[in-house]
């Protein structure tokens, strides 16, 4: 089984929109401090400046791990793991046969549930429906040729 990608954006960004993720990131920083250093004195009395600092700075930082592809949403399959990043800013998950118990095929989300009785759900949402399929089937042939029962049900319960 070769590596599968599948991106669960409803769309992948081009690259001149790259660019401009990138320069608005670095703009926003730089906005955030040129107020810091020309309102400095005002800091101390106004916390909705420092609120405004923060949140430029941690947009731009956003800004520039999009542009970079560092926060795109994926499940990568393979022969030894699946590998799953359900948010942008959180870390992704890799899922090794030996951990799984088994996996729920539902129409719209999958269950992984694993040996220590920890389970992950990951939810497709209505956006970009033609992933469903071939994310579905790639899971079905990871889980068939690792040994893992995979059970495909109508609803959830």
């Amino acid at each position: 089984m070769e590596k599968k990608l599948f991106l669960l954006e409803t769309q992948d960004n081009s690259r001149i929109m790259r660019i401009f993720q990138i320069i608005l990131g670095i703009l926003c920083i730089i906005v955030a401090l040129f107020w810091l250093i020309f309102n400095f004195k005002t800091f101390k009395t106004d916390k909705t400046l420092w609120i405004t600092v923060v949140f430029l700075i941690g947009f731009g930082f956003y800004q520039i791990m999009a542009g970079f592809g560092k926060t795109s949403k994926y499940i990568e399959t393979g022969a030894e793991k699946i590998v799953l990043r359900q948010n942008s800013f959180l870390p992704k998950i890799e899922l090794k046969p030996a951990d799984i118990q088994r996996i729920e095929i539902f129409p719209l989300s999958i269950c992984f549930q694993f040996k220590n009785g920890k389970k992950i759900v990951h939810r497709f949402g209505l956006t970009n429906t033609e992933i469903i399929e071939p994310v579905k089937e790639s899971i079905t042939e990871f889980g068939n040729l690792n040994k893992i029962p995979v059970e495909i049900r109508k609803e959830e319960l």
